[in-house]
């Protein structure tokens, strides 16, 4: 049973249509498994690529570098040259990523949610089949 109302339950093609092309917009710019991850990494203030990556753990430099010039690119994250020596460079999370926040919150609890979904089947898997073998030993 749907749990959506009825106002967005029973809409037209028309509006179903705006609200695939919008979905695919927000995945379009933010696709990719690094996109929020990197996010979540810069809530916490500017930071040094060094320092990304160590957080982001298994991330290689060519593909944060991609990412980060997108996130730039899409003014979700700005990037600041120090004149320093050497160079210093950070990032930090723009005004307008901001606009992410709440997405960001509902996708990590979800994801601690579906984990422990995830162990709890997992754990009774070994159960279910060994009670399955017992009965299907039964049968011969």
């Amino acid at each position: 049973m749907s749990k959506l109302p009825d106002s967005e339950r029973n809409h037209s093609p028309e509006s179903c249509k705006a609200s695939v092309d919008a979905v695919r917009d927000a995945l379009y710019v933010l696709n990719g498994k690094w996109k929020f991850p990197l996010m979540v990494a810069l809530s916490n203030g500017p930071q040094r690529f060094k320092d990304i990556q160590r957080v982001l753990g298994d991330i290689t430099p060519k593909i944060l570098s991609k990412e980060l010039k997108e996130l730039e690119l899409n003014e979700f994250v700005k990037r600041t040259v120090f004149a320093t020596t050497p160079v210093t460079i950070t990032y930090e999370l723009t005004a307008y990523s901001r606009t992410l926040d709440s997405v960001l919150k509902e996708l990590g609890t979800w994801g601690r949610q579906h984990r422990e979904h995830i162990k709890r089947s997992m754990k009774a898997k070994p159960a279910e089949q060994a009670k399955a073998i017992d009965q299907s030993q039964e049968l011969l």
